[in-house]
């Protein structure tokens, strides 16, 4: 696709693109780490258990090999046994086999996670195509294999090498030792020769992890044109986003004109701004805005206000720091705590009178307003 249009994958991938790759089973892996820790963790696990696995394996064989002549011409007894020598020997070599498949697991883990997709495994006829085939086996990363297994053939050869060198007398002397000990020993050395040659497969890891990880960030990659569908996908049409955004913008409005008759009072510029305020002792701390607005919002504001009966108080300077300094539904900052409890003790003080007694048209100029929070017009 990126050949096709000419562009060129040079965006990093997005969060989609990345979940989408492992919904496919496309997650990074290193064969040579799976190896490496296979080997390693075989080794190490025929060290500790290994003793005890052949004693007991060599028990079990005399056991079943010690079975009477009438036994052997029962079919019944034989399947028994059978059946018996299978799921002892299952047993005995189970240690063996749980280091090992937890050395299988932790590869994947280290790297990339373990990805089940029923899509990896589904059958695709054109992994069948030869053609295909010889493009993989001749291509960049076909060279790439063929150097690594090169490398490899070295590395171990030299090791091996150094191995049998390092323990030439020691092999030499076996001749000397009883059949027993002689067996035991042959054994011990050839298991520290088998690790340590596992364990130059550490260098070809350390190699290979890196650029397997660098190998899968590039294939995913995206195009600028790929970027900009997969945001568009993933995050809608802006045109929608849009539209979205203006009816919640529009909710709030409503959700925020349903709490100015429950207001105390609004404070006003008196035309561009207005700000409702509410103040309960028993369960609030300080007043809270209710509701702002400016122009025709503010109007709106003042309109329910008026016909709702809320105190409506000309004060330019306080209406101008609570609306900047103010979200919806929060308490006011401290520094306007005296100028709004100067406002709401002249409010209550209204509200004593009746209502036909009552001032419109109410102003404070003289409220005090910190230099801080101050916004002049």
């Amino acid at each position: 696709m990126a050949e096709e249009s000419g562009q060129e994958r040079n965006q990093q991938a997005t969060p989609r693109r990345r979940q989408q790759a492992r919904e496919r089973g496309q997650v990074p892996h290193s064969r040579e780490l799976n190896t490496m820790l296979m080997l390693l963790g075989g080794g190490a696990a025929a060290l500790v258990f290994g003793r005890k696995m052949i004693a007991d394996l060599a028990e079990l064989f005399r056991v079943n090999f010690s079975i009477s002549r009438e036994s052997m011409f029962n079919s019944q007894v034989m399947v028994s046994a059978f059946a018996d020598a299978m799921v002892s020997m299952l047993w005995i070599v189970a240690p063996f086999l749980t280091v090992m498949a937890l050395a299988a697991i932790a590869g994947q883990v280290a790297i990339g996670g373990i990805a089940f997709s029923g899509e990896a495994l589904s059958f695709k006829l054109e992994r069948l195509d030869p053609v295909r085939g010889m493009q993989r086996v001749f291509s960049a990363q076909g060279f790439v294999e063929l150097f690594k297994a090169m490398v490899k053939f070295l590395l171990v050869g030299m090791v091996g090498i150094f191995v049998l060198y390092y323990h030439s007398q020691e092999y030499f002397s076996l001749a000397d030792e009883p059949v027993n000990t002689g067996i035991a020993h042959t054994g011990e050395l050839l298991m520290w020769g088998f690790i340590a040659i596992a364990a130059s497969m550490i260098i070809i890891a350390a190699v290979d992890v890196p650029m397997q990880l660098w190998n899968y960030n590039q294939q995913l990659k995206m195009t600028t044109q790929e970027l900009k569908d997969d945001t568009k996908e993933s995050e809608g049409d802006p045109g929608v986003r849009g539209r979205v955004k203006k009816m919640q913008r529009e909710l709030a409005r409503r959700r925020m004109m349903t709490e100015v008759p429950k207001a105390d009072v609004v404070v006003t510029n008196p035309e561009h701004y207005s700000v409702a305020l509410r103040y309960d002792q028993k369960k609030m701390s300080a007043p809270i805005v209710v509701a702002k607005g400016t122009d025709l919002i503010a109007l709106q504001i003042r309109g329910l206000a008026r016909e709702h009966a809320v105190p409506i108080l000309e004060s330019p300077l306080l209406a101008r720091a609570l609306h900047h300094t103010t979200d919806l539904n929060r308490e006011i900052p401290q520094g306007l705590y005296l100028a709004v409890a100067k406002v709401l003790a002249y409010v209550f003080q209204l509200k004593r009178q009746p209502y036909w007694q009552r001032k419109t048209g109410l102003r404070l100029d003289d409220v005090p307003i910190p230099d801080d929070l101050r916004f002049d017009a």
